[in-house]
């Protein structure tokens, strides 16, 4: 039987510091949920605008139970382990810790979004060819199911709409901290070439138009209030739509992440990460401006 790859977790500001380790090793955990062949070992705690000291107490004593160890001192947590995932809730973090851990010669996992900023984003991933770090970085939502088959019965879309939530960032951008779910839906649908984006507030949110130089179009659409995931994928005679079931999503993602960790090459390449960066980063400058903005 393969030994379980023992992954230290960086940052509890993020309910993810839970649901992954959770579907790693706890024991109330739905055996259809679970991922075998990981195991959580560390947690590194500290506190970010995401989440204040008796937020991180009560995920402290949750992670405690299920046998994981959590310090507040950065050597201690990235000790005794196979790889890494950085679950930081606030994407302003992402940059320094991955400077932190990308010496460690251990392959790291980055949860979205990549970073806060596009030119951050560039940054760790030149941290990461630098030091040939194995890199990955994605949401979950670019691995459900209902998107993978929608993309199967049309693989080229012209059009691709999709939509999800808005979530309030406690810090920073709200488009770039939330918005990633649906930006990933759109890249993983249209692939890689977005030149500008252009983005519409209404009373329900924001609607981010992405325009490609082949005559694509993407459009995704952030709503206030509303949790749930979906789009049409769309070619001139056809049309693909999909909602979105999020009960597996953390499962998934985290089969891709298991994958990743044993040396499999990764579904997307960091090129992709640095797109759905790029057009989270346009989205912001555009909200702002009021004008297209560039990637």
């Amino acid at each position: 039987m393969a030994k379980d790859i023992v992954v230290n977790i960086i940052g509890l500001d993020t309910s993810h510091s839970i649901e992954y380790p959770r579907r790693m090793q706890a024991p109330d955990c739905a055996p259809e949920l679970k991922v075998p062949g990981l195991r959580a070992g560390r947690c590194l705690r500290f506190e970010t605008p995401f989440q204040n000291k008796e937020g991180l107490d009560k995920r402290q004593k949750q992670l405690e139970d299920w046998g994981i160890k959590v310090t507040d001192r950065f050597e201690e947590a990235v000790k005794d382990c196979d790889a890494l995932m950085l679950e930081i809730n606030d994407p302003a973090y992402h940059l320094e810790y991955f400077q932190k851990c990308a010496g460690l010669g251990k392959p790291i996992y980055l949860d979205k979004p990549m970073a806060d900023t596009t030119a951050h984003g560039r940054e760790i991933a030149r941290i990461a060819r630098e030091k040939k770090v194995p890199f990955l970085s994605a949401s979950s939502l670019r691995f459900v199911p209902q998107l993978l088959a929608a993309c199967a019965v049309i693989p080229q879309p012209s059009m691709a709409s999709v939509y999800g939530a808005l979530g309030t960032a406690p810090a920073g951008s709200s488009v770039v901290w939330y918005g990633v779910h649906a930006a990933e839906m759109l890249e993983r649908a249209l692939g890689r070439g977005a030149v500008a984006v252009q983005t519409k507030k209404d009373a329900l949110g924001v609607t981010v138009i992405v325009r490609y130089p082949d005559g694509r179009r993407g459009i995704v659409e952030l709503n206030e209030g509303s949790w749930i995931y979906g789009g049409c994928l769309r070619t001139k005679d056809k049309a693909a739509p999909f909602v979105v079931d999020m009960s597996r999503a953390y499962t998934d993602e985290l089969i891709e992440v298991l994958r990743f960790f044993r040396g499999e090459t990764p579904s997307l390449a960091i090129e992709d990460t640095l797109e759905v960066m790029g057009i989270l980063d346009a989205a912001e400058r555009s909200l702002g401006s009021g004008r297209e903005e560039t990637l």
